[in-house]
């Protein structure tokens, strides 16, 4: 599958009766093969919930390493892939959830903040909600701000971002994690807190 006007490559997974769609938003140079959002979509999957893991970013683009940094241009991309959703069969009456990890939470943000009501929930991993300060008042969607117990500058940078945010919110703050989640446990806590965030706020998570 091709998303978007740049035909960026993306794998997509339905489950049989799918009750929610999840768009994931990858960050730091990283793409649809990144292997801590694999697993994660996995479980997803494995919960009756649709997955869109795609590229943000060309191959070309990618090379640029400010591409990465490229907020407004990273949220076109995953406005691009809600589009993009709401007009696939299969997908077009899921309703949609969108996880970012690092830059990627920000392009999150910021669509969520173009589509609104579309939108019915998002959650951070690890994010960086802050480079999306300017229009984090203008998020209404439920937000999950996930961020290890040790990734100490990044909990600061999710603290400034929680306080703009005027939706319903909430920050979790995993002991023992570093910024990749790569500690025993670590990452099946992630998993565990955004299937209950997108449970609740899609409706989603649970077989019809």
């Amino acid at each position: 599958m091709k998303i978007g006007a740049a035909g960026l490559p993306a794998d997509i997974s339905v489950p049989e009766r799918a009750s929610g769609a999840i768009i994931f938003a990858h960050g730091s140079g990283s793409g649809r093969f990144s292997p801590r959002n694999r697993l994660v979509a996995k479980q997803l999957n494995s919960a009756g919930l649709a997955t869109i893991l795609f590229d943000l970013l060309t191959e070309a683009e990618a090379e640029d390493r400010n591409n990465v940094f490229d907020i407004p241009l990273l949220a076109s991309r995953m406005s691009e892939a809600v589009s993009f959703s709401r007009g696939q069969n299969g997908l077009s009456r899921l309703p949609i959830g969108l996880f970012g990890a690092s830059t990627g939470a920000a392009a999150a943000l910021m669509a969520a903040a173009k589509h609104g009501k579309h939108i019915g929930a998002v959650v951070s991993r690890g994010g960086r909600p802050d480079l999306a300060l300017p229009v984090l008042h203008q998020v209404t969607t439920p937000t999950l701000l996930i961020v290890g117990g040790y990734d100490e500058e990044v909990i600061e940078m999710n603290r400034t971002a929680l306080a703009a945010l005027s939706c319903e919110k909430r920050l979790e703050i995993i002991p023992g994690a570093t910024h990749l989640f790569e500690e025993s446990g670590t990452l099946d806590r992630v998993v565990e807190l955004t299937m209950d965030w997108f449970s609740r706020h899609l409706g989603a998570g649970q077989q019809q």
